[in-house]
């Protein structure tokens, strides 16, 4: 027999466990970056190969990919008990970056484990926006706008903790798994919202549907444009902030670039929030083809500010900070809002499957720009993405299936 719940129950289950996931979700993403933030430390003992330095971030990238495809085709983010999937794909993230420590950083098993951390992390992120969404209720842009908020400051945290353990490459690593052990034990005391639907059967052609529908497929190609820039800007931001106050300052900069690139991204996290806030209110959209055109410019105008005074680049990089995150949820919450609802955690899977096989050309191509075209121009790469991405938004917008996102505000 089951028991409805009363409205003050809900609620308070409802804090309860998106509390619960927010943590989990920036503790378990703190492995995304552990070695991309422990770059500096790592180049001053070892030489890296630009296509070695883009190797710390992509393989995260590359594992992701093959987990999310994986979890697709098996309709895993549908069928599995979410908090199982999470947890143990947490506590493996955990491993696999504790065994780093037993590595040098040059060495090809860092690679290996990275991979696997990026594998794990397909059981955490589009299943902690599917759990997000099962507690939905007129404001799902602000749930998931919450979970990729929490994704962002997961991100960034690897950047401070690099910052405190000084010349140490070894102190993110340590401390991202510290993390993501608590999120497979913290998950455990979430609990599904009431739109947890029934699994659907397993029909491998199900991951197709967001290209067979037009609505999905434009949704997607937004996104897709939104991740060109992304992880590429999140990925070397750092290299770029710490290459702009050396060729101005030398080797006394007034403040840590690590720092300064912890607060660029993770003031993402504020973007997230507010884009996914207002785009319930005025839609999706108009909100993520604002964003992107911010982002875009930002891209375009910032590397004219190499190796000017901070006070004039740090502004810029917070604007762009905020505004390249400030979409990514919206995203996510229109292919929820278009899709089959007992297909939402596939859709969402393969979504990200596919952006973030796109990361992994931006995040390689970058350094190469940088060589070839210098600090001043190679960010003009990532701007083609959001560009892209407004485009498909407009389109998007005038489409008849559009009334289904934001309670009718497209």
């Amino acid at each position: 027999m089951s028991v409805r719940l009363s409205t003050r129950d809900l609620t308070i289950g409802k804090t309860r466990s998106l509390v619960i996931l927010v943590i989990a979700e920036v503790a378990a993403m703190a492995t995304w970056f552990a070695t991309t933030a422990s770059l500096g430390a790592i180049r001053a003992h070892w030489p890296l190969s630009p296509f070695q330095e883009a190797l710390l971030t992509s393989s995260v990238q590359a594992g992701f990919v093959a987990g999310t495809l994986v979890s697709a085709l098996l309709s895993l983010a549908d069928r599995a008990d979410l908090r199982t999937l999470f947890s143990l794909s947490a506590l493996v993230a955990a491993l696999a970056n504790g065994a780093i420590l037993l590595c040098e950083p040059t060495d090809p098993m860092v690679a290996v484990l990275r991979f696997i951390t990026g594998m794990c992390m397909a059981g955490v992120y589009p299943v902690g926006m599917k759990l997000a969404a099962t507690w939905a209720k007129g404001d799902l842009g602000l749930l998931i706008g919450m979970l990729v908020a929490a994704l962002t400051l997961g991100s960034a945290s690897p950047h401070a903790m690099a910052a405190i353990g000084g010349l140490d490459w070894r102190a993110p690593v340590a401390g991202a798994a510290a993390s993501a052990l608590l999120a497979a034990l913290l998950i455990r005391f979430a609990q599904l919202g009431p739109n947890h639907t029934k699994a659907p059967p397993l029909r491998l052609a199900n991951a197709l549907d967001g290209f067979r529908r037009p609505a999905l497929r434009l949704a997607n190609f937004g996104y897709f444009g939104h991740m060109w820039e992304l992880y590429a800007m999140w990925a070397w931001i750092g290299a770029f902030m710490a290459a702009s106050f050396a060729a101005r300052y030398g080797e006394h900069p007034p403040f840590d670039s690590r720092i300064a690139t912890f607060s660029v991204v993770s003031i993402g996290a504020a973007g997230a929030l507010f884009g996914g806030y207002a785009a319930d209110r005025l839609g999706r959209t108009l909100v993520t083809a604002a964003s992107m055109a911010v982002s875009g410019l930002c891209a375009v105008g910032i590397g004219f500010l190499f190796g000017g005074s901070p006070w004039l680049l740090l502004p810029v990089a917070l604007v762009w900070g905020v505004s390249v995150i400030s979409d990514s949820a919206q995203f996510s919450a229109a292919v929820t809002e278009l899709s089959d609802r007992a297909l939402v955690g596939t859709m969402l899977t393969v979504q990200t499957c596919v952006g973030f096989l796109i990361t992994l050309a931006s995040i390689h191509l970058l350094p190469y720009a940088v060589d070839f075209l210098g600090w001043r121009y190679a960010f003009c790469l990532l701007a083609v993405g959001p560009f892209l991405g407004v485009l498909a938004m407009i389109r998007l917008r005038q489409r008849p299936e559009a009334i289904a996102m934001a309670g009718g505000r497209r």
